[in-house]
């Protein structure tokens, strides 16, 4: 598989925990081994000390709104420049577990402007590409969750994952395609992936068909 030599491209899931986010990229992963300039994979919160903060939190208890964002604004500002930004200029396709419109929709959800939220963040982060919402309702999401043996941690309480949710599917770009995440999760997968395929085509003239 040939892609051209050029800036790479940005792909983002998102969704509320329980939507199928790490299934979807799995199969996206598989789909793009062969890029000829590579594959990133990464998520936010990141590994980073601001991100591990973050994700201890969620578990020992909420931070102050305040604390939230200034957060994941340094964890996302160390993410950008030190893997998102050097893998776009190389030319990967960096797919990303979460971005910036978690932070509109979870701390929009706890009483932070969204539209300001998106702002602060569109100042100094890449534009995606294309953003795949994987939407279902969060009664659906959390039963999952628990089915597989996990338990509902401090940013998955389902009045706000509902709140989180509509603040997702408020938000208006260009670049997001709106997935419905209820179904079967082969078929959401296989959406997905067409859905990428018809962007590496628009921006770089081929297909994934031939390794599928």
């Amino acid at each position: 598989m040939e892609k051209r030599g050029s800036r790479g491209l940005l792909v983002v899931v998102e969704g509320v925990d329980g939507a199928g986010k790490s299934s979807v990229l799995r199969h996206l992963a598989d789909c793009c081994k062969g890029l000829r300039d590579g594959l990133v994979l990464s998520r936010e919160p990141t590994d980073g000390p601001h991100g591990r903060r973050l994700r201890e939190s969620a578990v020992t208890g909420r931070l102050a709104l305040e604390t939230e964002l200034e957060l994941f604004l340094n964890d996302r500002r160390q993410h950008v420049e030190g893997l998102i930004e050097p893998a776009l200029e190389r030319g990967a396709l960096v797919l990303l577990d979460r971005y910036y419109f978690s932070t509109a929709a979870y701390q929009g959800a706890r009483g932070a402007d969204p539209d300001a939220v998106l702002l602060a963040n569109e100042a100094f982060a890449p534009e995606p590409d294309l953003v795949l919402l994987l939407d279902c309702a969060p009664v659906v999401t959390l039963e999952r969750i628990r089915l597989r043996g996990g338990g509902a941690d401090a940013f998955e309480r389902i009045e706000s994952l509902e709140a989180v949710r509509r603040i997702f599917l408020g938000i208006q770009r260009p670049f997001i395609r709106v997935v419905d995440a209820a179904r079967e999760p082969g078929e959401v997968a296989r959406e997905c992936v067409e859905l990428l395929e018809e962007l590496l085509v628009a921006k770089g003239g081929f297909s994934l068909k031939s390794d599928r």
